[in-house]
């Protein structure tokens, strides 16, 4: 997730659209897309722009460079706020439409895509996500662990203060999430040096790396932060946290929220903290967000949304409980 931060597009005008479907296709290209993949995204663009127009309201596109190395994609999210969609794989089909147009819009955005997949529902609006690999034959194989993030800088800034990373092997996975303090260059650096922290220790319980981290970020404003660690062997979630990313873990049927630390990494932190304990079979899920999205939020209003990749309940969350004031993270992970 270290280069996984979302470009924001309001997607509500049509005289923005020519602009906005340029600068997705030079963030593509600077990521050394083909010029083939190239041609293929502007048709994406343009047909999800042109569905948001025709059939919804409020609509914004979210766009990211994502993948580990040999894995890069590309990922598009559209989210509107229109009447939603009655039978959403029906309308993946070419030739159907709820309008008079052809039809030939969604269709051409899944023919195009690696991957595609639509959430709806009636009078909330719809979710569109689609996936385009720079090597098709290389997409991410199945981990243990899966993990996505959403990460949103604040409106007017081009670099986000929030961010974190992840690091498996073959006993543990690691994760930090965390805020740097304030928004813009300096916030966004704190999480830079907090990643190159995290990537260097070997420590295996979240007090020890919070600890850690704290000492590597002296320098800068500081940081507040949530460390997951899961434990293959023994199948549990150690969780710490220091000031106020909120963090929830879920099953099927219920949500226990964990409390975190007061203080600011970097700056002050308890003497005494200790790592919060939870088998996966109890809680095979976990989601962090910053302050970025109101604390009160509630999963259970999106029936049947975990049939889906997890972005899809990360866009949820955001349409729903996103501030728009702030830079925003939410980082959801299952365990098989």
């Amino acid at each position: 997730m270290d280069n996984a931060t979302h470009t924001s597009y309001c997607a509500e005008d049509r005289s923005y659209f020519s602009l906005l479907k340029k600068d997705i296709n030079k963030k593509a290209a600077e990521a050394g897309f083909t010029s083939k993949k190239l041609g293929e995204l502007d048709i994406i663009v343009a047909e999800m722009t042109s569905n948001l127009i025709k059939h919804a309201e409020k609509g914004e596109l979210l766009m990211c460079i994502s993948g580990e190395k040999d894995c890069e994609y590309l990922e598009l999210i559209c989210i509107d706020s229109g009447p939603g969609i009655s039978d959403p794989e029906r309308m993946k089909v070419d030739g159907v439409s709820t309008t008079s147009t052809s039809g030939n819009g969604l269709g051409s955005i899944k023919r195009l895509s690696d991957y595609f997949e639509i959430y709806s529902i009636l009078g909330w609006g719809t979710i569109l996500l689609c996936r385009i690999y720079k090597n098709p034959d290389q997409q991410l194989k199945s981990k243990k662990i899966l993990i996505r993030s959403l990460v949103v800088a604040k409106p007017g800034e081009t670099l986000s203060g929030d961010g974190g990373m992840f690091s498996q092997n073959s006993e543990y996975f690691k994760l930090l999430v965390a805020d740097g303090l304030g928004h813009g260059p300096e916030a966004h650096n704190v999480i830079v040096e907090a990643r190159k922290a995290f990537s260097l220790c070997m420590e295996n319980d979240p007090v020890e790396i919070i600890r850690f981290l704290h000492q590597a970020i002296k320098k800068t404003r500081g940081a507040v932060g949530t460390v997951v660690v899961y434990d293959f062997k023994r199948k549990v979630w150690k969780i710490a946290g220091v000031g106020n990313i909120a963090t929830g873990m879920m099953n099927y049927q219920s949500v226990r929220n964990l409390m975190s630390y007061n203080g600011i990494i970097g700056h002050n932190i308890p003497n005494n903290m200790s790592s919060q304990e939870m088998s996966s079979d109890d809680f095979h899920q976990i989601i962090l967000c910053s302050d970025g999205l109101k604390s009160r939020w509630d999963t259970s209003k999106y029936p049947g949304i975990y049939k889906y990749d997890l972005s899809f309940l990360a866009a949820a969350l955001y349409k729903d409980y996103a501030r728009k004031t702030d830079d925003m993270s939410v980082v959801i992970c299952n365990v098989h």
